[in-house]
């Protein structure tokens, strides 16, 4: 009994390990998740993105965000619409979904274009072609503890093509 006390929390950790450790491999075609795993997407009458100053491996960085000021990511490997973080990846890369008619918003003026995509996670919002996500590490605005995740995950900017 003493063994499966200590064993339970270091499954948690093992699956929480192999879940980033998946999103680093190029996924197959994904699946939609019924599983509540993928975020409530975000309401469209408010600006969906803005920018702020948060420092990227050392250097100060003007970043996009969500509207709650959690750092957005982008993967390198995805290939929208049939690859994209979705299922047990989306539980550490929620993805950054919209809601509502017209185009994604943001507070303040980008160079790049924001679009949506319907990908195996709904309606994703796409900055310049590239599928948006937070990272469930990060938990309060400045956070970028995602850069360089896998080789594969990077903090998105104003700049990002």
């Amino acid at each position: 009994m003493k063994i499966l006390k200590c064993a339970f929390p270091l499954m948690l950790v093992l699956l929480f390990a192999l879940a980033v450790a998946a999103c680093a491999q190029q996924p197959t075609v994904p699946t939609p998740t019924g599983s509540g795993s993928t975020p409530t997407a975000t309401n469209s009458s408010h600006a969906l993105l803005n920018t702020a100053t948060a420092t990227v491996k050392g250097a100060s960085k003007t970043i996009l965000t969500n509207a709650q000021g959690l750092t957005l990511y982008y993967r390198t490997s995805d290939k929208p619409p049939s690859k994209v973080c979705s299922g047990g990846c989306a539980g550490a890369w929620p993805p950054l979904l919209f809601t509502g008619s017209g185009t994604p918003t943001s507070s303040t003026q980008l160079p790049g274009k924001l679009t949506v995509v319907v990908d195996a996670n709904g309606n994703q919002v796409e900055y310049h072609g590239h599928p948006l996500y937070t990272f469930a590490s990060d938990t309060a605005p400045g956070q970028t503890n995602g850069e360089g995740v896998g080789g594969i995950w990077f903090v998105a900017t104003p700049d990002l093509h």
